[in-house]
C-alpha cells in the first residue's frame, strides 16, 4: 500500500512543466527521501488551495512518510482535496473507508468515494467499483456491474488500478 501511494505522489509529476516551482520541487525532495523538504515546500501551497499538495500531504500522513503517521490530518487533507473534485483523493477516502482507516467502516461511505474518482474517468477508481460489486460489499452482489466497471478500467489500459496520472497544472 505505501508504494503504491508513493508511487501516486510521483505521478503528479509526470506531467510538470520544464520550469520547476515548488509544487515540482517538492516532488523532487520526494523522490530523494527528502520528506521533510517535500512537507515544507507542500504545507503552505496546500494551505493556499493547491490541491495537489493537499493531497500529498493527505499521502504522507496516511503512511506516514516524514510525519508521524496520523490517519485524521491525512482525512483533513484528503477531503480539502476532494472538496476540488480531485479523484485521486476521491479514491484514497474511498480506500480509507473501505478499509476503516482512521473512520469507521462504512462500504457504502467507500462506494460513494469510488463512484466519484471513477465518474471522472479514474481507472483505478473504477476497478475498486467492480471489486465492491464482485464482492456484495456496500451493494448486492452483481456480477454484470462489476464486469461494466472491470471494462472501463481496462479500456483505459489499467487493468490493476495502480497509479493515477493527475495533473492540473
Amino acid at each position: 500500500m505505501k508504494v503504491v501511494l508513493a508511487a501516486l505522489i510521483v505521478s503528479l509529476s509526470l506531467n510538470a512543466p520544464a520550469t520547476a516551482g515548488p509544487f515540482e520541487d517538492g516532488v523532487i525532495g520526494y523522490e530523494r527521501a527528502d520528506y521533510g523538504a517535500a512537507l515544507r515546500l507542500w504545507h503552505p501551497l496546500a494551505t493556499q488551495g493547491d490541491v495537489e499538495a493537499q493531497y500529498s500531504l493527505g499521502v504522507m500522513y496516511h503512511i506516514g512518510q516524514g510525519v508521524q503517521q496520523d490517519y485524521a490530518r491525512a482525512l483533513f487533507w484528503y477531503r480539502k482535496a476532494t472538496e476540488q473534485g480531485f479523484a485521486a483523493a476521491q479514491y484514497q477516502l474511498g480506500n480509507m473507508y473501505l478499509a476503516g482507516t482512521g473512520v469507521r467502516q462504512d462500504y457504502a461511505a467507500a462506494m460513494s468515494w469510488y463512484r466519484k474518482a471513477a465518474e471522472q474517468g479514474a481507472p483505478y477508481a473504477q476497478r475498486s467499483l467492480g471489486i465492491m460489486y464482485e464482492n456484495g460489499l456496500g451493494v448486492p452482489e452483481d456480477y454484470v456491474e462489476a464486469m461494466k466497471w472491470y471494462r472501463k478500467a481496462d479500456n483505459q489500459g489499467n487493468a490493476s488500478g495502480s497509479a493515477p496520472a493527475q495533473r492540473r497544472r
